[in-house]
């Protein structure tokens, strides 16, 4: 793996015009934890016996264990920071911090409004992943349960207005109030609920989604999402400005309120490595590029290329970045004017 490349302030591709950017800030609000990874050399379904699936004891010997820095907001920021955007991370943290802050601001991503907790530890991720990229996950929240008493007001005043409230996967409770609280302050917010639609109720689920700028899903959790509400693609498309839906290799979906729809083709991988990450690294780089004033079609192309450089490494923090290698995959993908005027809007 090559070694983390840096926007470097001062290059030619580094500069970029006060009106291509917005003005405000991004806030990412949801869990950051610590990934621990683990593989099993072979299929999950060959130990799953189809008529004996309400009583399932089973245990995978593991020929690989890795442990990472991750987290669901932890990683969109991540991807945004190196990206040249200057998101400020919001959630609780515990005790055992201080490492994974140092890394956050080495590379871009403010972490001084994040609570810290010092009688529990920080959220953790448990993950098994086969041969077919099946995983079979668990995640202890920890300090992540007190995200619920954390206010955006105060943020929101001290960094003197914001562009976007990026409501990820966290704790549950944490989640719905913050998007009330976007809704009562006039802020626009992106929803993402992803892991938690296992977890959260359907009016948590509306309380949610309701008045969102971005409404963020895989195929799958589109699908749980209308299982949760009990509304139709058509009525979550009602209720949200914008809805950002990815279909793995098969690309992603970006349809508007009003009933307008367009497809991007994913950035073909070099080699599928761990899955863990992807569509946080997408949604980083949707957002990258949406703080960067392009229009939709290229964030969805550019969170393509984050999400698939995450695809190819182990960690979902742990990529290579290089300007030079991204604008020519972007090129190779989507075009040379595409490749051009991302790189001249994030500022390679």
């Amino acid at each position: 793996m090559r070694r983390f490349v840096p926007l470097v302030a001062g290059d030619r591709k580094n500069t970029v015009s006060a009106p291509q950017r917005r003005a405000g800030r991004v806030v990412v609000t949801g869990s950051i934890a610590t990934d621990h990874l683990m593989h099993f050399p072979g299929r999950f379904t060959d130990s799953l016996l189809p008529d004996q699936l309400d009583r399932v004891s089973l245990s995978f010997l593991v020929d690989d264990l890795i442990v990472r820095r991750g987290g669901v907001a932890a990683n969109i920021a991540f991807t945004m920071a190196v990206l040249g955007a200057r998101p400020v991370l919001l959630d609780a943290v515990g005790h055992d911090f201080a490492d994974y802050d140092a890394w956050l601001g080495r590379h871009g991503v403010e972490t001084r409004f994040v609570r810290r907790c010092d009688d529990v530890a920080t959220a953790r991720f448990v993950c098994t992943t086969d041969e077919q990229m099946n995983q079979i996950g668990s995640f202890y929240a920890g300090a992540m349960s007190r995200a619920r008493d954390i206010e955006l007001a105060p943020v929101v005043h001290a960094l003197n207005g914001v562009d976007l409230v990026m409501i990820s996967a966290g704790d549950p409770d944490a989640m719905t109030h913050h998007a009330v609280e976007c809704r009562r302050q006039g802020w626009a917010f992106a929803a993402d609920p992803s892991q938690q639609l296992a977890r959260i109720d359907a009016a948590q689920a509306r309380e949610l989604v309701m008045g969102a700028e971005i409404l963020f899903s895989n195929d799958y959790e589109l699908g749980l999402l209308k299982a949760k509400t009990g509304w139709t693609a058509s009525q979550i498309a009602e209720q949200v400005r914008l809805r950002v839906t990815t279909h793995g290799a098969n690309g992603i979906e970006v349809e508007h309120r009003d009933g307008s729809r367009f497809r991007v083709p994913v950035v073909p991988e070099h080699g599928k490595v761990d899955p863990t990450g992807v569509g946080d690294g997408f949604r980083g780089g949707f957002l990258a590029g949406r703080a960067a004033g392009l229009p939709m079609k290229r964030c969805a192309e550019l969170g393509s290329l984050m999400a698939t450089m995450v695809l190819e490494t182990v960690g979902t923090q742990e990529y290579s970045f290089d300007a030079a290698e991204a604008e020519a995959r972007l090129k190779d993908a989507y075009g040379y004017d595409a490749a051009r005027e991302i790189s001249d809007a994030v500022g390679w």
